[in-house]
């Protein structure tokens, strides 16, 4: 198949899905379920991407990106979770968290703006927060989204270099390289830790950025599975999404 022939293949493939995200949103409207995804994963692994092409055909009054900025002198001294809560979904609502309290146990440990007594806390209390979050019937999606160390230094240096992309540079852009083993060693202490049955993590490999953000929207399909919907949903593609359960069982693995 010529690539514009894939490419046109790929793009009819996501307007079929963005079609069945319509249908999601109008199903919960009518239910009054909320919808919760929390998107983490390493620097330039294609959160934005991937959050664009789900919320492009949402309702904008129902559909909320939470992507928080550094916590000021008086939210540090907040319970950690305080300032997510008020970005709750309400009932009918989708919020999609572009980084979320997990900050806490990834960049905030690897770069050490919190304390190892905050960070051990938090370890200790997510479980249980998650699982008020559920108890209350909100639909919690967590996906950990993998990039390879040559895929993110390509990306990192494109942000650099391309004047679209220029909003994206972070200042944390410059360690994300330099601290790769410290960033990969946090995400499997934090996932190992928050990985439940109730609130278990999906992992997501990026570096084909077009695969990655259909399977990620088939994921969602899958999980909200009261729904009907208008087009078939594929099951997500087993070699780029995947529980975290086949990575404790070597079945899969993430960037070292």
């Amino acid at each position: 198949m010529a690539k514009s022939d894939k490419k046109k293949a790929a793009e009819d493939r996501l307007e079929a899905l963005q079609v069945n995200l319509v249908d999601a949103q109008i199903w919960a409207q009518s239910a009054r379920k909320r919808i919760c995804i929390v998107f983490e994963g390493r620097d330039a692994a294609g959160k934005d991407g991937a959050i664009k092409r789900i919320t492009e055909h949402l309702a904008v009054r129902q559909t909320q990106v939470v992507a928080l900025p550094k916590p000021s002198d008086r939210e540090k001294t907040q319970w950690w979770f305080q300032r997510y809560i008020p970005h709750l979904p309400a009932a009918g609502e989708w919020t999609l968290f572009n980084r979320s309290w997990y900050n806490r146990a990834g960049v905030e440990k690897v770069m050490g703006f919190s304390t190892v007594e905050e960070q051990a806390r938090f370890i200790k209390d997510v479980p249980q927060f998650e699982s008020m979050l559920i108890h209350d019937d909100i639909i919690l999606i967590k996906l950990w989204l993998d990039i390879s160390q040559d895929e993110q230094k390509k990306r990192l240096d494109e942000r650099r270099t391309d004047p679209l992309k220029r909003l994206k540079v972070s200042p944390l852009d410059a360690v994300a390289q330099e601290k790769w083993a410290d960033y990969s060693a946090a995400r499997d202490e934090m996932l190992k830790a928050s990985h439940t049955k109730q609130a278990p993590w999906t992992c997501i490999k990026t570096d084909d950025k077009t695969a990655a953000r259909e399977n990620i929207i088939r994921h969602i399909l899958s999980t909200i599975d009261e729904c009907q919907y208008t087009n078939p949903v594929p099951k997500p593609d087993g070699d780029i999404v995947f529980s975290f359960d086949a990575v404790t069982k070597g079945k899969r693995s993430l960037n070292p």
